[in-house]
């Protein structure tokens, strides 16, 4: 099944052009929204506008759910200072070392303002070497405003306050040779997959055993995600997110990286295998992983109580949650993956049932495996 990989682009650039760190949402919501009906889904919003689109299949029930998330990293005013300028905090987990220099967008009731996230000791004319030895964190920077501003009084009276969210700007580039490099990757990257994986379904009319449910959270970043959003009969689920490519990782900016655990455990052990076995069928190249500061919309939706298959399927991402990089190699192949995975049969037909008994129950390798015989006479 061919991926667009045009359509795919057009849809990253279009995301990365929203604001939408967790809490102020709604914006890109709308954009996802409109852009599933246009490819013939009838979404349908939670009170706070988590987005689930089913594409009807042969049966309602062991239905699959993808998902990925709408929000990312930001920031939210914790204080106006003295000399008018901002105390920020963080939305989600991210260094300020990234902060420095970054380039916002302040959202208040009055309206938008510019502005820059800057170390408290920023000018080196003045502080010289203290610029490179202050501290780095949270605390250690703030927001200057380009606005007429020298005093709490004043930025106050401009209508900025505490708990006003800033988001921070992408500064994508997408460049020939297939990289991108942008702020907010995670998980913009991860819808863009989505909608490319459902326009190739779309477009060719593929039949799928079951129902898909298409699944956009809007919370993922505070660790809220798929809590709220999936139904009783999705009996897999199956994230989409970025992966880690990094020193001491496996992950890889270039093809699929599927996730085998994260800090909250192993992922599920056939739901996990299905996704290899499609990779294999369809030669689609990939590469394991396992996450140690990480975690998902797989995660939220399991502590929430949802007795669901979960899996991840990750695009490698260098500098994740700082000035991220991916490579369009890794997201139409992961891109492919999901519309095949979607397409694919029914391997456990007894998820059909919430609870049943042990007939049809799956099973896990226990054999001991096959080796080469060893001549310690003829090693070497």
């Amino acid at each position: 099944m061919q991926i667009d990989d045009g359509y795919l682009v057009a849809q990253l650039e279009a995301l990365l052009a929203i604001d939408s760190p967790t809490g102020y949402t709604d914006e890109v919501v709308r954009h996802c929204t409109l852009e599933l009906r246009r490819l013939g889904l009838e979404p349908e919003l939670t009170r706070r506008g988590a987005i689930r689109a089913i594409r009807r299949g042969g049966r309602r029930k062991a239905a699959r759910a993808i998902v990925a998330h709408l929000d990312t990293l930001g920031a939210q005013v914790k204080l106006v200072k003295e000399n008018g300028r901002l105390e920020l905090v963080p939305i989600g987990h991210w260094s300020a070392r990234f902060a420095e220099g970054a380039r916002v967008t302040i959202y208040s009731e009055q309206g938008t303002f510019r502005g820059s996230i800057l170390p408290l000791k920023a000018s080196g004319h003045t502080f010289n070497e203290e610029v490179d030895t202050q501290p780095t964190g949270w605390p250690y920077v703030e927001l200057r405003i380009d606005a007429v501003t020298r005093s709490r009084e004043e930025t106050l009276a401009l209508g900025i306050d505490v708990g006003d969210i800033v988001a921070i700007d992408t500064q994508a580039e997408f460049l020939e040779n297939g990289f991108v490099i942008s702020r907010h990757l995670d998980d913009k990257a991860g819808v863009a997959i989505l909608l490319a994986a459902l326009e190739a379904i779309q477009r060719n009319e593929i039949a799928t055993p079951v129902d898909t449910h298409w699944l956009f959270t809007i919370a993922e970043e505070i660790g809220v995600g798929a809590s709220s959003v999936v139904l009783p009969e999705v009996a897999s689920m199956v994230t989409v997110d970025n992966g880690t490519s990094a020193p001491g990782q496996n992950s890889s900016e270039f093809g699929v990286t599927i996730a085998m655990a994260d800090q909250s455990g192993p992922f599920d052990w056939h739901l996990t295998r299905k996704l290899i076995e499609v990779c294999r069928e369809k030669q689609i190249p990939f590469q394991r992983d396992v996450f140690r500061y990480y975690r998902s919309d797989s995660a939220s939706a399991i502590e929430a109580g949802h007795d669901v298959r979960t899996a991840l399927v990750t695009f490698g991402i260098d500098a994740s949650h700082g000035y991220e990089r991916i490579h369009r190699h890794a997201l139409t192949s992961c891109a492919q993956l999901i519309a095949s995975y979607v397409a694919s049969p029914i391997e456990i037909p007894r998820d059909a049932q919430e609870i049943s008994g042990l007939k049809g129950f799956t099973t896990q390798p226990t054999e001991e495996a096959e080796q080469p015989p060893f001549d310690p006479d003829n090693e070497g």
